[in-house]
């Protein structure tokens, strides 16, 4: 009951991600229509109901367009959880400043890489310039696109790629 149901706007739009179990419960009190059920159904007592994958909202939401927040998770996650120095997959990421905050760097998107622990001890308090290790790619802040904001959860339900692309 606590699969993660994909909601969309009257429009198509993708929203929000929530519980099958508010899912249930928005179909139920007909706030939302079931568009796609890819998990079978749930019995009571004299009815069965389809577990939803994908509902649609009856009404249209007007609500501005997500942003991607600036956490150490969300930056592990736009570098593909990689040393953004010397290019090695770990679990052991720490926070980079590009240009260090002694120096006036500051904590933004293009300033911040994921770093293994080994690489930015070397680089220290450093500029690229003076310790001659440059990013691989430049940080920026990663896209507000449907496809990146609720990609987290496409490895598990594939089925919602034809509602994120576009948007």
């Amino acid at each position: 009951m606590n699969e993660p149901v994909l909601v969309l706007n009257t429009n198509f739009q993708p929203i929000n991600i929530t519980s099958t179990y508010r899912a249930i419960n928005l179909v139920l009190a007909e706030k939302a229509t079931l568009i796609l059920n890819g998990r079978g159904v749930i019995r009571s007592v004299s009815q069965t109901y389809p577990l939803p994958s994908v509902i649609r909202l009856n009404r249209m939401i007007k609500r501005p367009r997500p942003i991607v927040k600036l956490t150490r998770k969300e930056i592990f996650r736009r570098d593909h959880f990689t040393c953004q120095y010397c290019g090695k997959q770990t679990s052991e990421l720490t926070i980079d400043h590009v240009v260090p905050r002694r120096l006036g760097g500051e904590t933004r998107w293009d300033n911040v890489v994921s770093a293994c622990p080994r690489c930015n001890h070397l680089k220290g308090g450093m500029t690229p310039e003076q310790s001659g290790m440059y990013p691989l790619k430049k940080p920026k802040h990663p896209p507000n696109s449907a496809i990146y904001l609720f990609g987290k959860h496409l490895h598990q339900n594939e089925d919602w790629e034809d509602f994120l692309l576009g948007w």
